[in-house]
């Protein structure tokens, strides 16, 4: 159960990380199944914020569900190395294969929330996403491809230009909050 230790391990850096994480440790306590998608209320996501070597550009994709251009992430699916989700997850939405993982604590801890969608074929009902996300790190000249079934491009964003590229409002507020803790 080392992945609940990184939560309630974690800092809070402002209020709404306060409350995300006190409400994260609650769902810990109601649901046995918050690591798997089994818990259509509720469940884990680990997302990574990836950066340059510069720390000035921000590697994201464009998220075919939320027609956004976001960081990447998934579900735990089981898994309890939530860092190790975050890795999987860039790698696969990325197709970058040289990470380096800035630190092993969690850098961000949210809660999303999901309009419901239609996902290969099956409508999905809306729900929350309890989010942590780790930094990482990895040079601006690996070759990036496209995942199609998930994104519609990749690209190296500078971080004055995230804003104009998310059109997510809670995502903004996220992004700048990290940047805010990177710089």
């Amino acid at each position: 159960m080392k992945w609940v230790e990184s939560i309630k391990n974690y800092t809070a850096c402002n209020e709404q990380e306060k409350k995300d994480k006190a409400i994260i440790l609650n769902c810990l306590e109601i649901f046995e199944d918050v690591l798997t998608r089994e818990n259509e209320i509720a469940h884990i996501t680990s997302s990574a914020f990836i950066v340059n070597r510069e720390r000035n550009k921000a590697l994201m994709v464009h998220h075919n569900i939320f027609n956004s251009w976001s960081w990447t992430g998934g579900h735990a699916d089981g898994e309890e190395d939530l860092l190790q989700v975050a890795l999987k997850e860039a790698k696969e939405e990325t197709g970058v294969r040289n990470f380096r993982s800035v630190s092993n604590d969690i850098l961000s801890m949210d809660i999303l929330p999901v309009l419901g969608h239609e996902k290969r074929g099956k409508y999905v009902a809306p729900h929350l996403h309890l989010s942590v996300a780790y930094l990482l790190e990895c040079d601006e000249n690996e070759p990036l491809f496209i995942k199609k079934d998930e994104n519609s491009g990749v690209q190296w964003v500078p971080f004055e230009d995230i804003e104009k590229y998310s059109n997510e409002p809670q995502m903004k507020e996220i992004y700048s909050k990290i940047i805010s803790k990177i710089l």
